[in-house]
């Protein structure tokens, strides 16, 4: 019966061995979990059978150590949550390691062509949220795109008095109070400046006169009226700005003077915001924390490529491992929660950065010293059950 049950414990030690083996042979892989082996002893009614062993568990829950690269597309989870990815063969797999590139269709995939999942964005670079799939980078240049829009806020100071010299004339300085130049791009991407004159007229009125590289525009002027509050009054709503642009679409610009105040302080102008730019070429990948993937273009434009979303399980300790850095969804494990990081259980993406492996080598060499320990405590066991029959034998 010893002989059965020092067998049973070589057995065990050799599996939990091979798990000790495993977690050293991967302690610099990323992303990885180390394993551990789980043991029971055996009873027939109140008889000690020995020791099997029970199964293995992950340490799936403990993190690794986040190791900065600089690559983009490089990613780490500091927090809760997996990458989902998608084989060929439709089969979805959980990971926590972040070494992702393109693949010959420009989709997001790993190392083993699984490609990522996220929020795909429609033509016009809008997020179809709820609709998961495959992410894909855009490889073309960015096609110029005309200015239509101006948000113009500032303050416009009440202390100044009615110009001396009249008629306006954008040449002479005396017959305006106060100018502001806005760089603006026409259907071919080329570069134009519209300049606002403001003259104070009465008090708390004001024209606004349009001038675009140099030559009027239309309209060639605009009233802005403000309440004794210093509040604008009008215009309420946006009004078109017109110009001719040789050789290109004529340009109408939204000016938007919400906001814009008259108060007794010096000009300045808090918000000028145009719309459009020049044509782009791409220049590299950014990745936010939220998980929203930007291509970056020689433009200073950026335009979203989609964003990453996680998923996290009520029992992730449920999961299949399928090959120490990867998991399946089991009945165990519950279906899987999606949703983007930094929000609830999802813990914020770091780009440029992988999660290493979670292997504590010094616990592992430990663990590897006392296995060794037990094995030959085992062996024992058998050589002095072999001497026992021996002197049984010849005592016969």
């Amino acid at each position: 019966m010893s002989f059965n049950i020092a067998l049973t414990g070589l057995n065990s030690i050799n599996e939990q061995l091979n798990t000790i083996s495993n977690n050293i042979a991967n302690s610099g892989t990323t992303g990885f979990k180390s394993s551990r082996t789980e043991f029971g002893s055996v009873y027939a009614d109140s008889q000690a059978m020995g020791v099997e062993v029970l199964g293995k568990t992950q340490s799936i829950s403990q993190g690794g150590a986040l190791v900065a690269t600089g690559r983009s597309l490089d990613l780490a989870i500091s927090g809760g949550g997996f990458f989902t990815t998608r084989a060929s063969n439709g089969a979805i797999q959980y990971t926590r390691a972040g070494v992702f590139g393109t693949d010959q269709d420009n989709y997001i995939a790993s190392a083993s062509g699984q490609r990522l999942q996220g929020y795909p964005v429609d033509a016009d670079g809008n997020l179809l949220v709820g609709a998961i799939g495959d992410l894909q980078l855009q490889t073309a240049n960015l096609p110029a795109k005309a200015t239509d829009s101006l948000d113009f806020v500032g303050n416009l100071d009440a202390n100044e008095a009615v110009p001396t010299v009249a008629p306006f004339d954008p040449a002479n300085v005396a017959s305006y109070n106060s100018s502001y130049t806005t760089k603006v791009f026409d259907s071919l991407g080329r570069e134009h400046t519209l300049t606002q004159y403001f003259v104070k007229t009465a008090a708390n009125t004001w024209d606004a006169h349009y001038y675009a590289d140099g030559a009027a525009a239309a309209p060639a002027s605009l009233p802005l009226t403000f309440d004794t509050g210093g509040a604008l009054t009008a215009p309420v709503a946006p009004f078109a700005v017109s110009f001719p642009t040789p050789g290109a679409n004529p340009m109408s610009v939204a000016v938007d003077y919400t906001g814009t105040s008259q108060y007794g302080s010096d000009f300045v102008v808090t918000t000028n915001l145009a719309n459009g730019y020049s044509a782009g070429e791409q220049t590299g990948l950014a990745v936010e924390k939220d998980g929203r993937v930007f291509a970056n273009y020689s433009n200073g434009q950026r335009m979203l490529q989609g964003q990453v979303v996680m998923a996290n399980f009520i029992n992730a300790q449920g999961l299949r491992n399928e090959n120490g850095t990867a998991w399946s969804e089991t009945s165990e494990s519950g279906q899987p929660l999606y949703g983007v990081a930094g929000i609830g259980s999802f813990g914020d993406l770091a780009a440029g950065t992988l999660e290493s492996s979670n292997v504590d080598l010094t616990q592992q060499l430990v663990s590897l010293m006392e296995g060794q320990r037990n094995y030959q405590a085992n062996t024992k066991v058998l050589s002095t059950d072999k001497e026992l029959i021996q002197v049984l034998f010849s005592a016969i």
